[in-house]
């Protein structure tokens, strides 16, 4: 119970539940071998604002040329595969950038809304996609910079500015947030990427309403597990960013974490997911929580893609203190990965987590490979009023981003935003707005915030400090998104790998946690234990 506590002190109220508390998931744990699974009842599936037919007229005379035969010939190409795969192929001239961007958008439309299968991951499309996929392909052998993302998809979460598509953050009052660029979606388009569209998300980045399940926005409607539809949590905040790379909507996407938001939907649905050091990459142009925890990361299918991914957002954004801070801490992911070994490393096994097999099992993965495991009981440390610190920071950040970095959008403050869906609150905020209403009320002095910082980077930083340095460790090994509220407020970056299903296929997730800009490493030991053990699969209804 010690494990359910500290995750539970961490995540109670915040944008990383993983089946929305601890509890649910120990319970998946526990009753591994029961086969009767019940479906999850919510209180609305699909959206009532996405209009199919506009969001696809922008396409259909490129999609109605693109047959079924092409598709399958395009399929044997790209899909399950990582991006120097796909750039290969584009390379051997068997493939152009425009067939891949048809190829995801043909999946996008047979499987993500209105039907038996659909999973709602994607809340809109680049209307420009084809045009600007067309683009790549005249400059591919002229580009100056032909970085591994040239001409690749990418799909972002909805709280990710976006020009030329409404950035929402899933809400309906930011259903016509039209913005520019956020500075890592400008760094990817610098380096060639295409933006695919944008993915939906647990609205406002899981810190609206409270008991409201993960993956559910008022503009995208609840996006849906593809290992499990309506059995297993999505995980959230980044839902359809994880969702929709699982079931090869998009090869790669951009999600964002204040606590668990990229570790929880990647774990839950088979993928892998970086939360970076806070400052790596810029937080500008990102509807906020917590300029003190926020930072988006990539959310991929293979680690390399995830290298390749952070590669093309890095950058120093002068307009973000933290990434100024952090300017000195820039490193190469990509073309370091295949420095990596595992012998002599040294990882931490928390003891309370050894009941899980599957955890188990990767450990002794891990352990055949070279590393050496050292087990050790995690201390029992308090994160106390990390509500309050969301609270506070949100109540600020939101009203700076609304007047930095928002569209053409009346709110000023979270009040307004509350004052607005109190208007028509059954269409608006049809599981209420209670955590938006207990911003409105929170209030301190600026002693008593950063008392607040203080202690909790403290006992974060305690948390994993203390048994890496006893044990000499390189990183510390946990399941899915279990110590995210720690690594959060330590400020310490995480990846998880895929590391098996349970016998109800549920997808569950080894997470490595290392000490402040060694995302690098992480990467390293990530790739490593995906190379020798390959336990990904693809979601089952979603292989054609």
């Amino acid at each position: 119970m010690k494990k359910l506590l500290l995750f539970f002190i961490a995540s109670a109220f915040i944008s990383c539940n993983n089946d929305k508390s601890e509890n649910a998931s120990e319970v998946d744990q526990v009753q591994e071998d029961s086969t009767n699974v019940e479906e999850i009842e919510f209180k609305q599936v699909d959206s009532r604002l996405i209009d199919n037919d506009s969001l696809w007229k922008p396409f259909e005379a490129d999609l109605s040329e693109f047959s079924t035969e092409v598709y399958e010939e395009v399929k044997a190409l790209v899909f399950e595969r990582s991006i120097p795969e796909i750039q290969q192929a584009i390379d051997n001239e068997k493939l152009t950038y425009e067939e891949v961007a048809l190829f995801y958008l043909s999946r996008i439309k047979e499987y993500d809304r209105e039907n038996d299968l659909s999973l709602n991951s994607v809340i809109s499309l680049n209307p420009n996609l084809i045009k600007e996929a067309r683009e790549k392909d005249q400059q591919m052998s002229t580009a100056e910079n032909h970085h591994p993302i040239f001409g690749i998809p990418v799909l972002l979460k909805d709280n990710i500015n976006t020009a030329n598509i409404p950035t929402t953050a899933g809400s309906y009052a930011l259903k016509d947030n039209q913005t520019k660029d956020a500075f890592i979606v400008k760094q990817l388009k610098e380096n060639g990427a295409l933006i695919l569209g944008k993915a939906n998300l647990s609205e406002w980045a899981n810190f609206f309403c409270e008991g409201c399940p993960n993956g559910f926005s008022t503009v995208g409607g609840q996006t849906l597990n593809p290992y499990g539809r309506k059995i297993h949590d999505t995980g959230g905040s980044s839902s359809g960013s994880g969702v929709a790379v699982a079931a090869n909507f998009a090869p790669v996407a951009v999600g964002s974490e204040t606590s668990g938001s990229i570790l929880s939907p990647s774990s839950s649905n088979s993928v892998v997911g970086l939360k970076p050091t806070i400052g790596v990459l810029s937080r500008g142009g990102i509807v906020p929580i917590s300029s003190t925890l926020d930072t988006p990361g990539p959310i991929t299918k293979f680690v390399i893609d995830n290298a390749i991914l952070m590669d093309a957002m890095k950058g120093v954004d002068k307009a973000d203190a933290a990434s100024a801070k952090a300017r000195k801490q820039q490193a190469v992911y990509y073309s370091n990965l295949e420095k990596a070994e595992l012998k002599g490393k040294r990882f931490g096994a928390i003891k309370s987590l050894m009941e899980d097999t599957l955890y188990v099992r990767a450990i002794n993965d891990l352990r055949k490979a070279g590393a050496e495991i050292v087990e050790f009981e995690a201390e029992e440390i308090d994160l106390p009023n990390f509500l309050r610190l969301l609270n506070l920071d949100m109540k600020k950040d939101l009203a700076a981003y609304f007047k930095n970095y928002g569209g053409d959008v009346s709110y000023k403050s979270v009040q307004d935003v509350v004052a607005y869906n109190e208007k028509d609150s059954l269409n608006r905020a049809p599981y209420g707005q209670a955590l938006f209403l207990g911003i409105v009320k929170d209030s301190s002095s600026e002693k008593e915030f950063a008392a607040i910082k203080d202690t909790l980077k403290t006992n974060g930083t305690r948390f994993f400090e203390k048994p890496m340095k006893e044990h000499d460790l390189d990183a510390v090994l946990s399941i899915n998104n279990y110590h995210a509220g720690y690594a959060a407020v330590a400020k310490y970056p995480a990846i998880t790998v895929p590391m098996g299903y349970t016998s109800e296929n549920k997808p569950m997730g080894l997470t490595f946690i290392g000490k402040p800009f060694t995302e690098e490493h992480l990467l390293q030991f990530a790739y490593l234990f995906e190379k020798n053990t390959k336990r990904r699969k693809t979601p089952a209804d979603y292989n054609e």
